[in-house]
């Protein structure tokens, strides 16, 4: 199942981390954050994925275009660029990665609609932001969204209300959907969602299309988005703080993601 990535924003809540690269780029591990979601996924056979690109585009597109030399140990004679040998075995020779183009100052609908010639005839894809981690059991997460029936799954977790509060009834059918309340309890959108082809008609052409608002309202009216509960670890990277955090679990061996 192909897997789009929300690659585009400009990240200005942690720009005292790096203004110059983009917020997917930003590294854990020594790694980009988008490296580590591109990863969790492949765990579960999901390996061709589509990165919807927009601000600084252009540094991921050079990390997976040099993707070995960022990666691996080598040695080169210099003068001799075809004596170049690498000492690392690449694990993630079977990605397909397509880059796209979505607009600089696109919003996140209209960046999901600009991909659709890429999801091709597959009736089913997945969907994420370039700059959250967490464990979330994505063949769980998959086979709840068959079972519900719904366009849209989302997956509802339980961190500090800063974000947007969602209420959904006990069968997983999302009745209310605030983006961003003054105060927000119970389960948030985390994100990791998956997605039936008929999104796209909840996609205006338009380039303000904010998904998480229009989009979304529409899809809770008519009944077709959904929550899947995940109790486990759930952690955007927003902020320095969350930068530090994120950067000191994988640092100390007890990062929740890191399966492989």
């Amino acid at each position: 199942m192909k897997v789009v990535i929300l690659c585009g924003g400009q990240g200005t809540r942690i720009r005292d981390v790096a203004d110059n690269i983009p917020k997917p780029m930003i590294p854990v591990g020594g790694y980009p954050i988008l490296w580590h979601i591109m990863k969790y996924y492949s765990l579960f056979g999901h390996n061709e994925f589509i990165l919807c690109l927009g601000h600084q585009g252009s540094v991921i597109k050079e990390f997976f275009l040099n993707y070995e030399v960022n990666t691996s140990d080598f040695t080169l004679i210099l003068g001799d660029i075809k004596s170049k040998k690498f000492h690392n075995k690449i694990d993630e020779g079977d990605w397909k990665i397509t880059f796209a183009e979505t607009g600089e100052k696109t919003m996140t609908g209209a960046r999901i609609r600009k991909i659709k010639k890429y999801i091709g005839d597959d009736q089913t894809f997945m969907l994420t932001y370039g700059d959250g981690l967490g464990d979330v059991n994505i063949d769980k997460l998959i086979a709840f969204h068959h079972n519900q029936n719904g366009v849209l799954t989302l997956t509802g977790v339980r961190p500090a209300g800063r974000f947007g509060e969602i209420q959904c009834t006990d069968e997983g059918v999302i009745s209310e959907f605030n983006e961003k309340p003054q105060t927000a309890e119970g389960r948030i959108n985390g994100g990791f969602f998956v997605c039936n082809r008929g999104l796209f008609d909840y996609l205006e052409d338009n380039d303000d299309l904010v998904f998480e608002k229009e989009p979304m309202m529409k899809l809770v009216k008519d009944k077709q988005l959904m929550q899947f509960n995940h109790d486990g670890f759930w952690q955007p990277m927003d902020t320095f703080r969350e930068y530090v955090l994120l950067n000191s679990l994988y640092k100390n061996n007890n990062a929740p993601w890191k399966k492989w």
